[in-house]
């Protein structure tokens, strides 16, 4: 029997953590760029990608900065993912040199599409699920299948009550 509540087998990621992470994840990517170390572009994954790409793109001083949006969830509903909006042209050519970055790769779905679409593009995540982890080239954390990650971007600041008493 499973006692826990559901935010308990959470991962609570605070701005300072993504950015941090962040930061690593640019670390671990720079200097490995098919242009004598460089990255021509960042394509953020959006939502969640936004912050992270724009904090990899800062560190490695990219300045073509486009972003691809996926649909796979209504609400925490999955579905099938689609694209709703594509990167220039322009930016992606067969994706040699860019870098599509996002928050999370949880089952891959996402990125096996995105890939399906870009395969000589760089796939660089934060976190990393084992289900979705063939599809990332980079990453920085992994945890495990069935924990919730709950962004900043996600949460707010409120009360809780205390499990017992007042």
């Amino acid at each position: 029997m499973n006692d826990r509540l559901p935010h308990e087998k959470g991962f609570h990621v605070s701005w300072d953590q993504i950015h941090r992470d962040s930061r690593a994840l640019a670390w671990r990517l720079d200097g490995h760029g098919p242009d004598d170390g460089a990255w021509r572009a960042v394509v953020a994954i959006t939502r969640g990608g936004m912050a992270p790409a724009m904090i990899v793109a800062r560190e490695l001083d990219i300045r073509t900065v486009d972003t691809i949006s996926v649909k796979s969830y209504n609400w925490q509903e999955r579905t099938a993912p689609r694209v709703i909006k594509a990167p220039h042209p322009d930016v992606m050519g067969d994706g040699q040199g860019v870098l599509i970055v996002d928050d999370l790769v949880d089952t891959g779905r996402t990125l096996e599409l995105v890939r399906a679409l870009y395969p000589k593009a760089h796939f660089a995540t934060v976190y990393a699920k084992p289900q979705g982890k063939p599809m990332v080239d980079t990453y920085v954390t992994e945890v495990s299948q069935d924990t919730w990650i709950f962004f900043p971007w996600d949460m707010a600041l409120q009360y809780v009550r205390p499990y017992r008493g007042d």
